[in-house]
C-alpha cells in the first residue's frame, strides 16, 4: 500500500484507512501506537497497555 502524506501544522501526517487499524487491532479512539526506526524502515505497532492500577476492584 504507498501512501501520501499530507500537511499537518509544521509538520506531516500519515491518515491509516480502517481497514489498516482493524488488520493492527487499533481503536484509535483508546489505543496509543509505538513508531520505531530500524535500519531505515518505520515500524509502527500497537503499544502494550499497562493494567490501570488507578481502578478499584
Amino acid at each position: 500500500m504507498k501512501k501520501k502524506l499530507s500537511r499537518s501544522g509544521s509538520g506531516w501526517a500519515l491518515f491509516m484507512p480502517k481497514t489498516l487499524l482493524e488488520l493492527i487491532d487499533v481503536n484509535p479512539e483508546e489505543d496509543m501506537l509505538e513508531v520505531k526506526v530500524e535500519n531505515n524502515t518505520v515500524k509502527i505497532t500497537k503499544a502494550e497497555t499497562l493494567p490501570d492500577v488507578t481502578k478499584n476492584k
